[in-house]
């Protein structure tokens, strides 16, 4: 059973920021990690087709930051509709919301650290530029770590 925090710790990428001129959240490492997920919520009050892409590094500087080199699983949910519920989505780099989406929305990448390729072991989020100042977007990633803790600190994921 996986328990929260010490099988699966948050990490913050990004507190609420707008997406007006687009978004980099911080560089996490993944080296000490079985599995991650990256949660982004979005408020958006003006429609916008805006692409998250999450990117790899090989520090959390972020050294070499790249495009991911391997489709991840990704699962979508418009939480301000009747039907609020997670859909998976088509496996992909990044996930572009639907220029008529308002409201709140969630959408989940799956990263698998052995996935990240070469020398990379560091993942972060790009948000394209939304141009909407009321537009906000929060992230944070769910670490599964090697070794479960009760002791777990940000800080061990937040170096290199």
């Amino acid at each position: 059973m996986l328990n929260i925090p010490e099988g699966c710790f948050p990490v913050s990428l990004t507190k609420p920021v707008t997406t007006n001129g687009g978004v980099t959240t911080d560089y996490v490492s993944l080296k000490n990690a079985v599995q991650a997920w990256i949660v982004v919520h979005l408020t958006q009050a003006v429609g916008h087709a805006t692409l998250f892409s999450p990117y790899r590094a090989t520090a959390v500087a972020p050294t070499g930051a790249a495009v991911l080199g391997n489709a991840v699983p990704i699962w979508y949910g418009n939480v301000s509709t009747s039907s609020n519920a997670l859909a998976k989505q088509t496996s992909a780099v990044n996930y572009t919301i639907g220029v008529g989406v308002t409201g709140e929305a969630y959408i989940i990448f799956q990263i698998d650290p052995v996935n990240l390729g070469g020398s990379y072991d560091c993942v972060g989020l790009v948000v394209a530029d939304s141009s909407q100042a009321t537009n906000f977007v929060e992230a944070t990633l769910w670490v599964q770590p090697k070794y479960a803790s009760q002791t777990a600190d940000q800080l061990d994921f937040l170096t290199d």
